[in-house]
Protein backbone atom coordinates (compact mmCIF):
# COMPACT_ATOMS: atom_id res chain seq x y z
CA UNK A 1 0.00 0.00 0.00
CA UNK A 2 0.79 3.76 -0.41
CA UNK A 3 -0.02 6.97 0.56
CA UNK A 4 0.45 9.99 -1.98
CA UNK A 5 1.31 13.39 -0.23
CA UNK A 6 0.95 16.60 -2.42
CA UNK A 7 4.04 18.31 -1.46
CA UNK A 8 2.05 21.77 -0.32
CA UNK A 9 0.69 19.57 2.38
CA UNK A 10 3.71 17.84 3.44
CA UNK A 11 4.94 21.66 3.87
CA UNK A 12 1.97 22.32 5.97
CA UNK A 13 2.63 19.37 8.20
CA UNK A 14 6.31 20.54 9.00
CA UNK A 15 5.05 23.94 9.57
CA UNK A 16 2.99 22.13 12.36
CA UNK A 17 5.21 20.26 13.40
CA UNK A 18 7.57 23.24 14.02
CA UNK A 19 5.44 25.49 15.13
CA UNK A 20 4.32 22.94 18.20
CA UNK A 21 7.61 22.13 18.96
CA UNK A 22 8.90 20.80 21.51
CA UNK A 23 5.46 19.74 22.17
CA UNK A 24 4.45 16.52 19.50
CA UNK A 25 1.95 17.96 16.84
CA UNK A 26 -0.77 15.57 15.54
CA UNK A 27 -3.01 16.05 12.89
CA UNK A 28 -5.50 14.38 10.40
CA UNK A 29 -5.41 14.01 6.16
CA UNK A 30 -8.20 13.91 4.37
CA UNK A 31 -8.34 12.60 0.81
CA UNK A 32 -9.46 9.78 -1.55
CA UNK A 33 -8.72 6.23 -2.41
CA UNK A 34 -7.60 4.11 0.36
CA UNK A 35 -9.52 5.54 3.18
CA UNK A 36 -10.54 4.12 6.91
CA UNK A 37 -14.58 3.92 4.85
CA UNK A 38 -12.96 2.30 2.02
CA UNK A 39 -9.76 -0.13 3.55
CA UNK A 40 -9.69 -2.13 -0.13
CA UNK A 41 -7.59 0.30 -2.29
CA UNK A 42 -3.87 -0.08 -2.55
CA UNK A 43 -3.50 3.79 -2.97
CA UNK A 44 -4.35 6.47 -0.47
CA UNK A 45 -3.99 10.24 -1.77
CA UNK A 46 -4.30 13.11 0.68
CA UNK A 47 -5.58 16.17 -0.25
CA UNK A 48 -6.37 18.38 2.65
CA UNK A 49 -4.34 18.66 6.27
CA UNK A 50 -6.43 19.25 9.50
CA UNK A 51 -4.65 19.85 12.15
CA UNK A 52 -5.44 19.12 15.76
CA UNK A 53 -4.31 20.37 19.22
CA UNK A 54 -2.57 17.96 21.81
CA UNK A 55 -4.17 17.19 24.54
CA UNK A 56 -1.74 14.82 26.27
CA UNK A 57 -1.00 15.45 29.93
CA UNK A 58 2.47 14.59 28.46
CA UNK A 59 2.81 16.24 25.00
CA UNK A 60 6.56 16.49 24.86
CA UNK A 61 6.75 12.48 24.67
CA UNK A 62 2.84 11.62 22.98
CA UNK A 63 0.07 12.97 21.76
CA UNK A 64 -3.54 12.91 22.17
CA UNK A 65 -5.50 14.32 19.57
CA UNK A 66 -8.70 16.56 20.84
CA UNK A 67 -11.59 14.17 20.26
CA UNK A 68 -14.16 17.39 19.35
CA UNK A 69 -11.51 18.98 17.20
CA UNK A 70 -10.81 15.34 15.23
CA UNK A 71 -15.00 15.06 14.98
CA UNK A 72 -15.11 18.07 13.45
CA UNK A 73 -12.36 17.76 11.06
CA UNK A 74 -14.06 14.49 9.94
CA UNK A 75 -17.05 16.16 9.28
CA UNK A 76 -15.26 18.83 6.99
CA UNK A 77 -13.81 15.51 5.39
CA UNK A 78 -17.63 14.55 4.64
CA UNK A 79 -18.44 17.61 3.31
CA UNK A 80 -15.85 18.39 1.06
CA UNK A 81 -16.27 14.21 -0.21
CA UNK A 82 -12.84 13.24 1.23
CA UNK A 83 -12.55 10.66 4.35
CA UNK A 84 -9.78 9.63 6.73
CA UNK A 85 -6.65 8.64 4.77
CA UNK A 86 -4.00 9.04 7.76
CA UNK A 87 -3.24 10.56 10.71
CA UNK A 88 0.30 12.23 11.33
CA UNK A 89 2.17 12.98 14.46
CA UNK A 90 5.69 14.37 15.08
CA UNK A 91 8.53 13.10 16.95
CA UNK A 92 10.56 16.26 17.88
CA UNK A 93 13.51 14.57 18.85
CA UNK A 94 13.13 11.24 16.28
CA UNK A 95 13.29 8.49 14.85
CA UNK A 96 10.26 8.78 12.60
CA UNK A 97 8.58 4.92 13.75
CA UNK A 98 6.21 4.00 16.24
CA UNK A 99 6.80 4.34 20.05
CA UNK A 100 5.17 1.54 22.18
CA UNK A 101 2.32 4.46 22.98
CA UNK A 102 1.70 4.72 19.21
CA UNK A 103 1.57 0.86 18.62
CA UNK A 104 -0.36 0.86 21.80
CA UNK A 105 -3.10 4.00 21.15
CA UNK A 106 -3.71 2.95 17.36
CA UNK A 107 -7.21 3.13 16.91
CA UNK A 108 -7.86 4.04 13.37
CA UNK A 109 -7.85 1.70 9.83
CA UNK A 110 -5.41 4.52 8.09
CA UNK A 111 -2.05 4.85 7.71
CA UNK A 112 0.00 6.59 10.12
CA UNK A 113 2.17 9.40 9.36
CA UNK A 114 5.22 10.13 11.49
CA UNK A 115 7.64 13.37 11.76
CA UNK A 116 11.16 12.96 12.72
CA UNK A 117 11.97 16.55 13.14
CA UNK A 118 15.11 15.65 14.23
CA UNK A 119 16.33 14.49 10.21
CA UNK A 120 13.22 15.82 8.80
CA UNK A 121 12.33 12.36 7.73
CA UNK A 122 8.40 11.15 7.18
CA UNK A 123 7.40 7.78 7.40
CA UNK A 124 4.08 6.38 7.34
CA UNK A 125 2.99 2.89 9.20
CA UNK A 126 -0.09 0.83 9.38
CA UNK A 127 -0.82 0.65 13.37
CA UNK A 128 -0.75 -1.28 15.85
CA UNK A 129 0.94 -3.80 13.17
CA UNK A 130 4.05 -1.14 12.22
CA UNK A 131 3.95 -2.53 9.02
CA UNK A 132 5.47 -0.13 6.57
CA UNK A 133 3.67 2.04 4.06
CA UNK A 134 5.16 4.14 0.94
CA UNK A 135 5.32 7.57 1.02
CA UNK A 136 5.07 9.72 -2.20
CA UNK A 137 5.33 13.32 -2.24
CA UNK A 138 3.82 14.53 -4.87
CA UNK A 139 5.68 17.45 -6.35
CA UNK A 140 8.96 16.27 -5.34
CA UNK A 141 11.69 14.48 -6.74
CA UNK A 142 12.28 10.96 -4.73
CA UNK A 143 10.70 9.85 -1.85
CA UNK A 144 10.72 11.28 1.84
CA UNK A 145 10.72 7.99 3.39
Amino acid sequence: MSLILPAVLVDALWAHAARDFPRECVGALGGTGLTAENPGSPVARAEALYPLPNISPIPEREYLADPVHLLRALKAMRGAGLALVALYHSHPYGPAQPSRTDLRLAAYPVPYVIADLESRVLRAYRLPQGTAVRVTVEGQTGESG
